[in-house]
């Protein structure tokens, strides 16, 4: 009982201790840089919903031509075979994604462009 009593005192009498920064610290939440398409495969599951905006990787834009997409896409049946640029697998929930894009019909606010194509070899980077 006594030497609770000393301890309190000593945490009352004592100066809290200070930190040399005194401004606060600010968390960095996305990784400063452009979005790079190239490094995007796997299982990669297209989020509609733009109040998700936030909890998605980037923002893409389903092109009809292949001529002005930056990414050609092939969609695999299997996740084990999606492993180079352009081979995505349709994931069942965000959760269980690699990747979770955001679908945007207006081109100038994505991130990038896709167009999907129905040939494996023809799938990867545009350069």
């Amino acid at each position: 009982m006594f030497f609770s009593f000393v301890l309190a005192a000593f945490l009352a009498i004592a100066p809290a201790p200070t930190s040399r920064a005194s401004a606060p610290v600010v968390a960095v939440l996305r990784a400063a840089g452009p979005l790079e398409p190239c490094k995007i495969y796997g299982s990669v599951y297209l989020e509609t919903d733009p109040r998700r905006r936030n909890y998605c990787f980037g923002t893409v834009y389903v092109e009809p031509e292949e001529a002005f997409a930056d990414l050609i896409v092939f969609k695999e049946s299997n996740k084990l075979f999606a492993d180079k640029a352009g081979l995505w697998a349709d994931a069942p929930a965000r959760d269980f994604a690699d990747y979770v894009l955001l679908v945007t019909t207006d081109r100038s606010r994505a991130d990038f462009a896709i167009h999907y194509t129905k040939v494996r070899s023809f799938a990867g980077c545009k350069p």
